[in-house]
C-alpha cells in the first residue's frame, strides 16, 4: 500500500511539473531622448543626486523642512503603510511551508437503540454509546508547480517597495511645497515693505501737492489724484497682510503644527539658491523619480497578477499527511505504540464550473498589465515634459529678472528726478504721481519673477527626482 501511494505521488509531481508555466516578466523600457529639451551642455551629473540640506542651504528653510518631515501627517500615514505592507511581505515569504495545524477532539456519541450503529453497539461492545479521543497534527502543502506561491511572492515584494517609494514621493512633496511656500512668504513680505514705502513716498507728495493747492498753484484734481495714488498703494497693505497670514497657517499646517507665525530672514534678498543646476542624461529619472518607480514596480506586480490568475486554471497537487493517538477509551488513550495512527494521501483537484470566471480573472489582469505599461510610459514622458519646462523657465525667468531689474533702478531715478524737477516748479504733479505708480508696479513685478525663479529652481530639482534622500 505504501509503495502505491509512493508511485502515486511521484507521478503527480513528474506530470505537475513537466507543465510549469512561470515566467520571468520582460522588463519594460520607455523611450528616452538623449538630453533634455533646453539644456545647455552634457552633463552626467544631477542636482537630484544631492540630499535636500545640500541643495537648499537657508538655515531657517532647512529647520522647516525638517519639522515637516517629522511632524507631517501624510508622511506619518506613508510610514504606517510601509509597514503593513513588510508585514504582509514577512507572512506570503512563508507560503512554501506546510500548513500544520495540532487538533485535540473528544467526542461521545449515543446512537438510537433501534438504529444500525446502536445494534452492533449492544451486539459488539456491550454499551449503547462510544465515545472518540484523538490527539493528532495535520499537515498539508501545496505544491508549487504552476509559480503561483512565487508570483504572490513577486506581487508582495512589488507592493512593499511601491509603498517605499510612495514615502519618498510625500517627502519630495513636503520638501518642493514648503520650500515653495517659504519663497513666497519672503516674497510677500517683501510686497508689503514695498507698499508701506510707497505709501510713505506718495504721503510726502501729497503734502506738497495740498501746500501748492492752498496757495492756489494747482486746482483740486491734483490733491484728489494724488490721494488716489496714496490710496491704491495703503490698498495693497492689507492684501499682503492677508496673504502673509494665510501662507504662514498653510506652512505651519504642512509642517504638522497648529497655525501660527513663521520664523524667517528679514529680507527677500537674504535667501540663497544655487546657480549652477546640472541636469544629467534623461535615463537618471527612472531610477530616482519616486513615482516614475513606482509605475516601474505597478508593472511587476501586474505581471505576477498575470502568472497568479494563469495557475489558478491549472490542476493544484495538494499532499496532506496526519498523525498521533487516537482512542475509543480515555483510559488506554495514551497507551502507546497501540493508540498510534497515521493518514498520507494526495489529491490532484482541477477547476471545473469555475473556468469561465478564472479565465475572465486572466484576461483582465493581462487588460491590468497593458494599463500599467501605459501608465509606466505616461509617467516617464510627463517626467521628461516636468524637467524641460523647469530648465526653460529658468532661463527665461533669469532674463526677466535682468530687465526688471534694470527697470525698476530706472524708474527709481526717474520717480528722484520727477521729485526734484516738482519741487522745483520744472515738472507738473502727473509726472510725479505716474513714476510713483511706475515704481510700485515695477518693484512689485520684480520680486515675482524672483519668486517664481526660486519656485523654479525647486521644480526643477523634484523634476529630476530630488528631495527624497
Amino acid at each position: 500500500m505504501k509503495k502505491n501511494i509512493t508511485r502515486l505521488l511521484f507521478l503527480l509531481i513528474l506530470v505537475a511539473g513537466s507543465c510549469k508555466i512561470s515566467k520571468e516578466a520582460p522588463k519594460e523600457t520607455a523611450t528616452l531622448p538623449n538630453h533634455f529639451r533646453g539644456q545647455s551642455g552634457q552633463d552626467t551629473s544631477s542636482i537630484a543626486d544631492l540630499p535636500w540640506n545640500m541643495f537648499f542651504t537657508d538655515t531657517i528653510l532647512q529647520r522647516l523642512v525638517t519639522a515637516a518631515i517629522e511632524k507631517n501627517y501624510d508622511m506619518q500615514i506613508a510610514l504606517s503603510n510601509i509597514e503593513a505592507a513588510q508585514l504582509l511581505f514577512g507572512q506570503v515569504r512563508f507560503n512554501y511551508l506546510p500548513q500544520a495545524s495540532l487538533q485535540i477532539s473528544a467526542n461521545s456519541s449515543r446512537p438510537s437503540d433501534n438504529s444500525l450503529n446502536g445494534l452492533s453497539l449492544n451486539e459488539f461492545l456491550g454499551s449503547s454509546h462510544i465515545e472518540d479521543y484523538t490527539a493528532a497534527v495535520n499537515v498539508s502543502w501545496e505544491a508549487d508547480f504552476w509559480g503561483k506561491i512565487k508570483n504572490q511572492q513577486k506581487s508582495a515584494l512589488a507592493g512593499y517597495l511601491q509603498t517605499l517609494e510612495a514615502r519618498k514621493a510625500v517627502q519630495t512633496q513636503i520638501v518642493s511645497s514648503v520650500t515653495k511656500g517659504f519663497y513666497n512668504l519672503m516674497m510677500l513680505d517683501a510686497q508689503l515693505a514695498i507698499a508701506r514705502k510707497n505709501v510713505v513716498l506718495n504721503d510726502s507728495t501729497l503734502q506738497i501737492i495740498r501746500l501748492q493747492f492752498n496757495a492756489g498753484q494747482v486746482s483740486s484734481l491734483a490733491v484728489q489724484q494724488a490721494q488716489a495714488q496714496q490710496q491704491l498703494a495703503a490698498q495693497l497693505i492689507p492684501q499682503f497682510e492677508q496673504g502673509i497670514h494665510i501662507q504662514e497657517n498653510a506652512l505651519k499646517i504642512l509642517a504638522g503644527d497648529l497655525p501660527g507665525p513663521i520664523d524667517r530672514y528679514l529680507t527677500f534678498d537674504q535667501l540663497t539658491i544655487p546657480e549652477k543646476l546640472t541636469s544629467g542624461l534623461p535615463a537618471g529619472i527612472v531610477s530616482r523619480r519616486p513615482d516614475v518607480k513606482s509605475r516601474e514596480l505597478a508593472l511587476l506586480n501586474a505581471a505576477a497578477n498575470i502568472g497568479i490568475t494563469k495557475a489558478n486554471m491549472y490542476p493544484a497537487l495538494r499532499i496532506t499527511a496526519s498523525g498521533g493517538i487516537n482512542s475509543i477509551m480515555a483510559s488506554n488513550w495514551f497507551n502507546i505504540p497501540a493508540s498510534l495512527f497515521g493518514v498520507v494521501g494526495g489529491s490532484v483537484i482541477q477547476p471545473v464550473f469555475q473556468q469561465k470566471r478564472l479565465r475572465t480573472q486572466y484576461e483582465v489582469a493581462q487588460l491590468e498589465q497593458q494599463r500599467a505599461v501605459a501608465e509606466f510610459r505616461k509617467s516617464v514622458l510627463n517626467a521628461v515634459g516636468e524637467t524641460s519646462d523647469a530648465l526653460v523657465r529658468i532661463e527665461k525667468l533669469k532674463m526677466q529678472e535682468d530687465i526688471a531689474l534694470l527697470r525698476t533702478q530706472n524708474l527709481n531715478l526717474a520717480t528722484r528726478n520727477a521729485s526734484m524737477l516738482f519741487q522745483n516748479g520744472m515738472a507738473n504733479y502727473l509726472e510725479v504721481i505716474t513714476a510713483q505708480g511706475n515704481v510700485l508696479e515695477s518693484e512689485l513685478t520684480l520680486t515675482s519673477i524672483k519668486r517664481d525663479r526660486f519656485h523654479a529652481v525647486t521644480d526643477l530639482y523634484a523634476a529630476l527626482g530630488g528631495g527624497w534622500k
